[in-house]
């Protein structure tokens, strides 16, 4: 069985999402989900009623959690850093609070596992207690998927 790639981030804003802080960040996010899913390697994303996932609070009212599929890291990588997203990431401080410990974690599923937020919030507590791990890990130390293949 093959693997995918799994990724969920979580994000505190420096305002509510309707304040004049966020609002620039707020226009833009059905274009980056958008851009997300047409990207090469895409597969999946949480999304609430409305199309994003700004509304799902499961690691409390003041956290925004995000959640992907990519086919493999390369995917999930040049979304990140070469597409029209990185211009967001870049300004990234301008919306939300610096996390001082890990908010970004990655890992391998089987092909066609869609992962819950509550595995997702596994993974980035797993992440921030034992540091990267072949079932918990970061674009700086990845770890190969099951099957031995770099996810």
């Amino acid at each position: 069985m093959g693997h995918e790639l799994a990724q969920m981030n979580v994000a505190l804003p420096l305002a509510a999402l309707d304040s004049p802080v966020m609002a620039e960040f707020m226009a833009n996010l059905d274009r980056v989900n958008a851009l997300a899913e047409a990207s090469p390697g895409f597969v999946w994303r949480l999304q609430d009623d409305a199309g994003n996932a700004t509304s799902l609070r499961p690691m409390g009212p003041d956290a925004l959690v995000n959640m992907s599929v990519w086919r493999d890291v390369e995917s999930l990588s040049s979304f990140v850093h070469k597409s029209g997203h990185v211009e967001y990431l870049k300004r990234r401080k301008e919306w939300f609070q610096r996390v001082a410990e890990a908010y970004v974690v990655l890992w391998c599923v089987p092909v066609g596992h869609r992962p819950t937020v509550e595995e997702g919030i596994e993974r980035l507590m797993r992440l921030r207690a034992e540091g990267p791990t072949p079932q918990a890990f970061t674009f700086r130390q990845l770890h190969p998927a099951p099957s031995g293949v770099l996810a």
